[in-house]
């Protein structure tokens, strides 16, 4: 099977194993010459972090990084890339890693240019038209786990450190202008990074299929998204280096944040507000609560799993979906629930009141009330 393309939804993305090593044509692409590299600090050290670097240098594009991105990034490191951005006169981002290092980098090159602190661009209503569009650089993403699918997206999510909320960050010109998507990167990926950002793609996936809005493009996407991920995870796991089998994740986590546009739902709005207080990894989290939001959505979303299963090749429709969730989580030695996971006494009622501010709430097939969502806390804990 020939795993290289050149595609154009919903951006250019270069496609294929060994295909970093087009870096310096990408950034040329975009009119680059002397962009910053952000990274996060555990790939900093790293040897394809260093294989980057050179590239960069090979191709006159200097050397200049920035890694000082948190798990979940906040403000502050927004404030603190902004600054070595500035003082290195840098005219674009090469952001490499995972969500958290792309979504950070996106909003460096997307806050250097504007006069107006970065929440004023939080995404309610029309708060992006505030944003001065041409002061926005380019940006070229480089994932390197196989989750997020942030290399596509509109947005970042960029943590409160005040207030322990995660703000999701929106523009239309904060979605990257190349993508290099090389499955080779992901290779080094310890099984449980693997695990989680894998369930986070799923978790993508499914909430779109699920979502009530009408976009037939992303149902589709997310629908095949579900069945490369349930093909493929298991085996990335296990074996590491299988590149077909990282190629299709690293598809699948692109196709579900591109089918996430139709919506997401309950998984996020429960996961984003606990990973803000208790700082869990975001699939992580989103695989702990998937079959308790299976249950309290199954009234609503029973008949679209039945189909979703057949083309899955999962026998018993909706069981046999909820089933799976439940044989990939004990797989990949998910914590059974959030108490596992680390949440410990919880503030029920603050995280119930984030939950439902958060924006995903609007994607959920059966609406959100303080009072059913408690109960699905609850069922989680």
């Amino acid at each position: 099977m020939n795993l290289t393309g050149n595609w154009s939804y919903p951006t250019a993305i270069r496609f294929g194993a060994g295909r970093v090593a087009e870096l310096a044509d990408a950034c040329m692409a975009v009119g680059m010459q002397k962009p910053l590299l952000v990274t996060d600090k555990g790939l900093a050290s790293l040897p394809i972090t260093e294989n980057v670097l050179q590239l960069m240098s090979a191709g006159n594009l200097g050397d200049g990084m920035f890694s000082g991105v948190d798990a979940n990034p906040t403000e502050i490191n927004v404030e603190a890339g902004l600054t070595v951005y500035r003082d290195g006169g840098y005219d674009g981002v090469i952001a490499f890693g995972g969500g958290s290092a792309l979504d950070l980098g996106k909003v460096l090159a997307f806050m250097v240019g504007q006069t107006r602190p970065l929440w004023d661009f939080e995404d309610i209503g029309d708060w992006w038209t505030r944003a001065d569009a041409d002061a926005i650089h380019p940006i070229v993403a480089i994932p390197t786990t196989a989750g997020t699918g942030s290399e596509v997206g509109r947005a970042s999510v960029i943590s409160n450190s005040q207030t322990h909320q995660k703000k999701i960050i929106f523009h239309p010109k904060i979605l990257p202008s190349q993508v290099i998507a090389d499955p080779e990167l992901t290779v080094g990926m310890p099984p449980f990074i693997t695990a989680g950002t894998g369930m986070d793609a799923f978790a993508h996936c499914l909430e779109a299929y699920c979502s009530p809005h009408y976009h037939p493009m992303s149902q589709g996407m997310a629908l095949e998204g579900m069945r490369l991920v349930k093909e493929n995870l298991p085996v990335a796991y296990t074996q590491g280096d299988n590149l077909e089998a990282r190629a299709h994740m690293m598809s699948a986590a692109s196709m579900g944040a591109t089918a996430f546009q139709k919506g997401l739902g309950a998984i996020h709005a429960l996961s984003h507000p606990i990973g803000a207080m208790f700082n869990t990894h975001h699939g992580t989290t989103n695989a702990v609560v998937m079959q308790n939001v299976l249950t309290f959505n199954r009234p609503a979303i029973e008949e679209r799993l039945n189909a979703a299963a057949a083309y899955m090749g999962v026998e018993g429709g909706y069981e046999g979906f909820y089933n799976l969730v439940g044989e990939l989580n004990t797989q990949f030695s998910i914590p059974k629930n959030l108490t596992e996971l680390g949440v410990k006494n919880p503030d029920i009622e603050l995280v119930v009141k984030e939950a439902l501010a958060d924006p995903s709430t609007g994607g959920n097939p059966i609406e959100m009330t303080a009072e059913n969502t408690k109960e699905l806390l609850l069922a989680c804990l």
